[in-house]
């Protein structure tokens, strides 16, 4: 089976430094669902990993990040395409969780739960935590330079054999290039 993990906000959906905390906030970034569309076409399932503290901060409650997801799948189905599997952390970075990126508790639970072997998964974020997770799991990490992207970059630090790219559509062209 062929898997892609995505990080959502700043891959997926425009970022926000006050949190995606209702439906009217989660907006996709131009051509991402799309390339999500042809990741499946192609034969790839897509799950996602993203962190989600803003429910242990009280920003938003389970039934607030659910309708959430809801809108990401009905705008997805909208393009005819699909994510088989949302992972997320709830908790903020004080309860030490082992789910929370950068730990890769949450992506060792996504290689469980579809049987793969993450050194042939690709996986996508905008993040430091999520590259360091996705390559600390044996995951092809791949950074975008959308949200978070292009600072994440500039900082540097980043884990060995990155691939860079502009945004979710040319990584998807990227990953699709090599299989």
């Amino acid at each position: 089976m062929k898997l892609v993990i995505l990080d959502r906000d700043g891959v997926i959906n425009e970022d926000s430094a006050n949190f995606i905390k209702n439906p009217s906030e989660w907006i996709p970034i131009p051509g991402s669902l799309e390339a999500i569309a042809l990741l499946n076409q192609s034969g790839y399932r897509v799950a996602i990993a993203t962190n989600q503290s803003g429910v242990s901060r009280g920003l938003f409650d389970m039934a607030t990040l659910n309708s959430i997801h809801d809108k990401m799948h009905r705008e997805l189905a909208a393009v005819g395409g699909r994510i088989d599997a949302v992972f997320y952390c709830p908790h903020s970075a004080d309860d030490n969780c082992d789910c929370r990126k950068p730990k890769t508790g949450m992506v060792k639970e996504i290689a469980k739960r579809f049987s793969v072997e993450l050194e042939r998964v690709y996986a996508v974020g905008d993040a430091l935590r999520d590259l360091q997770a996705f390559s600390n799991s044996g995951c092809q990490t791949i950074l975008v330079r959308t949200g978070k992207g292009e600072r994440t970059l500039a900082a540097g630090g980043l884990p060995e054999n990155i691939i860079v790219c502009a945004d979710l559509s040319e990584a998807v062209q990227t990953i699709i290039s090599v299989n």
